[in-house]
């Protein structure tokens, strides 16, 4: 990583934002085994990396695959979380995967960001405690000093340790090659990235704990084994789903800081996310914003929420119309050992907006 990173503080030409390293999700990367040493071809024909991030793929070719499966749990998690707002975290078929959307520094922006580099964390960390990577393996972590004496640390935990430090070099790549002019919006976009970047990376590392296991005769669980464990993906989503509601606005200083635009507010920490532009309000499809629209969008006609057919719509209004839904059911356990259901059907109705 020492070599990656000295590799990377020769890159200061910026790069274009259409391309993100997001499109890895998207396309089709070659297991690990499958990469011969030193076969530059294979990075170079990566689409949206940038230069510093090319250079660590030549470095680290079989994290790559990882990479990819990262920002695609990512993906997944900011479409659940987001699933019954305007904005729910749709894809486009092109590199930069969320679209010209992307381009504002707004609060889904730096979800986005913050989810992304968390879900690479994530993928690293268990390739290392699964033995796909040469380069780490079981987490190294020390016992923790409230771990009861006669319970055994050693366990082969995840090694998140590992999976922050390369995500660190990897998504902040992008990030830090870039030179832009003090105090402007542009140094204020980049320092916004790293600040979601490194909030994501924390989310991961807060929510790993210890997992056990019991050993003994009969179950008796006079002995357990403890090891280091990621935390379910949803949990880091939830966290950041609280962290995206609570963001701090910010404006960037003369100095070349970030600083809040409200100082009655608390200074954000580095587990906090941080947004500089207005979200756009994603009711109608705006080719310039990259915002789809809500036209087509279900909505929940009795919820006064977000998911709501009057937010949802944003009074525009709605058609109805009724849909079949078939669903298991009547299920019965039959010894031994298998579980038998019927299919029922059921008409509902449904609401999308105009």
């Amino acid at each position: 990583l020492a070599l990656a990173a000295a590799l990377l503080c020769s890159c200061t030409s910026p790069v274009a934002d259409a391309n993100s390293w997001w499109s890895l999700a998207m396309n089709p990367i070659q297991r690990p085994e499958m990469y011969i040493i030193g076969a530059q071809p294979v990075c170079s024909q990566l689409p949206g990396l940038s230069p510093g991030q090319r250079k660590l793929c030549q470095l680290y070719q079989e994290h790559m695959v990882f990479i990819g499966e990262g920002a695609r749990s990512a993906i997944k998690e900011c479409q659940y979380q987001f699933r019954q707002r305007r904005w729910n975290c749709s894809t486009v078929d092109n590199t930069s995967v969320f679209g010209r959307v992307m381009k504002i520094g707004s609060r889904e922006t730096a979800f986005t960001y913050a989810v992304s580099a968390a879900g690479v964390v994530n993928a690293i960390s268990r390739a290392c405690r699964e033995g796909e990577l040469s380069s780490c393996g079981c987490s190294r972590t020390a016992r923790p000093k409230d771990l009861p004496r006669d319970w055994l640390w050693g366990g082969c935990g995840d090694n998140v340790e590992y999976g922050y430090r390369f995500a660190k070099e990897f998504v902040d790549a992008k990030e830090r090659e870039k030179n832009y002019v003090r105090g402007s919006e542009e140094q204020a976009r980049m320092l916004m990235n790293l600040q979601n970047n490194e909030a994501g990376r924390r989310a991961v590392y807060k929510l790993a704990d210890v997992a056990c296991k019991c050993h003994g005769v009969s179950g008796s669980c006079s002995l357990k084994t403890c090891w280091l464990q990621l935390a379910d993906f949803r949990k880091v989503g939830d966290l950041l789903k609280e962290k995206y509601d609570s963001a701090a606005a910010m404006r960037i200083s003369r100095k070349g800081k970030l600083e809040l635009v409200n100082n009655r507010f608390n200074m954000p920490t580095q587990e906090d996310l941080v947004y500089v532009d207005p979200s756009p309000d994603y009711c109608l499809r705006n080719e310039t914003t990259g915002s789809l629209g809500t036209q087509g969008r279900l909505c929940n006609k009795t919820s006064e929420g977000m998911d709501g057919c009057e937010l949802m719509c944003c009074g525009r209004g709605y058609d109805q119309f009724k849909s079949v839904q078939v669903e298991r059911c009547h299920c019965k356990f039959h010894w031994c050992c298998y579980v038998k259901c019927k299919k029922c059907t059921e008409i509902v109705d449904q609401y999308v907006c105009k």
